[in-house]
Formats: structure tokens, sequence, C-alpha cells
């Protein structure tokens, strides 16, 4: 690990307190990491929020019958699937994050936020909608979603796997997979890269603070974009 953090909670911290979505992003285009925002429809629940964690996938798949003694299917005849063993898997500084399934019903609620709490969660990120907003805004939790909706999931759709790989408009996501969310949308930071994003990032962010100070002292925006790079 970098000299600037020597443990993931610690990162977690930094990126909250010192980054944004735009400067990372930036950063990662230089790089050539230029499909790592997630769709800009998974957008926070609360604008305020900010997450920084590790992901922790859930697969999602649709069904169509409540299941009955002529299912084949080893989940046929359990509801939500594996939705409940997915939740209580969350560990410290993971993010829930699940994507497969139609926009016809809610992938998180109230309750599942509840308990992702008392597991320390970071975060949820879904590729379909919540429900119990009220709830979920009353506890703080980081939340990103494509909005609200409160149809039930129970005899829609069900949790198919957890800790696998798992795609959001392309964009492979797998467990462990650093992940930061603001008002401005969901990045994916891949392992192998992670630790030059963020060095790149803060320098960045930090550069940005002093061409803001340049420019409300009359420099233009030429002159800032050729002196520092940055605009």
């Amino acid at each position: 690990m970098s000299k600037l953090y020597d443990s993931d909670e610690a990162l977690f911290a930094l990126m909250r307190e010192r980054l944004f979505t735009a400067v990372i992003g930036d950063v990662m285009d230089v790089m050539g990491l230029r499909k790592q925002f997630l769709p800009a429809g998974i957008s926070p629940l609360q604008q305020a929020s900010k997450m920084a964690g590790r992901a922790m996938s859930v697969l999602e798949a649709d069904i169509f019958d409540d299941g009955d003694e002529d299912s084949r299917g080893p989940l046929a005849n359990k509801p939500f699937g594996l939705m409940l063993e997915a939740l209580d898997d969350l560990k410290a500084g993971e993010v829930y994050v699940a994507t497969g399934s139609s926009l016809r019903y809610a992938l998180w609620g109230e309750l599942m936020t509840t308990r992702a709490l008392h597991l320390k969660a970071a975060g949820a990120v879904l590729d379909g909608y919540v429900r119990d907003a009220d709830g979920i805004e009353s506890q703080g939790f980081p939340t990103f979603c494509r909005g609200v909706y409160a149809q039930d999931q129970g005899v829609r759709g069900k949790v198919m796997d957890f800790r696998t790989a798992i795609e959001i408009d392309g964009i492979r996501i797998e467990t462990g997979t650093l992940m930061y969310g603001d008002r401005e949308g969901v990045l994916i930071i891949p392992k192998d890269a992670e630790e030059e994003v963020i060095q790149r990032a803060l320098e960045k962010a930090e550069t940005e603070n002093t061409v803001g100070e340049a420019i409300r002292k009359g420099m233009s925006a030429v002159e800032a974009l050729e002196t520092y790079g940055v605009m």
C-alpha cells in the first residue's frame, strides 16, 4: 500500500474526504481506463452521499413462477433465492452491488439497509430500484440506484449467486474491486491500478485547488490550462 494509507479503512476515509468522481474519472481517462463509470442512471438516493468501499458482487435474475414440486432448479422453492445469505455475508467496508434483473421490482429496502449498517457495510449499488426510500434515507446509508419503485422482488426475482463476477453496462466488477460514488456517479477502479489512480487523483485535486485560486485572482482559462495542464 501507499504511504498515504495503511489499511482499507484509511483508504476509504481518505477518498471520502479528499476525492470526488470527476477527478478520479479524469485520472483514469489519462491512464487509458476510459470505461469505468457505471451508467448515469445509477445515482445516489440522497445527493450528499459519498461512498468508498470494495464490491461484494450479487447476481440477480427474474422469475415468473413461485415454483412447485415439478420445478427442477435448486432455488425454485426458495423465496428471494440467495438474497438473505448474500446480505448476511457482507463484510465491513464492502458495497452490496447487484445486477442481472429487469426493472420490474426493487432490489433493496429498509430492512436490508438496517442489516447492512449493523455489518458496517460501506453502501449499496443497485442496477435497479429501491423501496422504503424514507427508511433508507433516515439511516443515512449510501445507496445508489436507478430510482424508487415499491414493487417487491419476492415473487419476481431472486439472487442466483454472490461473490461472483458481474457486469454492468459491460463494466466487469469482481468482489474486492474498489468502488467510489458521489452525486455525480459511481466509479469502478481496477485492482491492479488502484494505488496509482488514488495517488494521481490526490495530486490532481490539489492542482485543481491551485488553479481555482489562480482563476479567482484573474488568470484566464487558456493560461490556466497552459500553466497547470488542468481546467
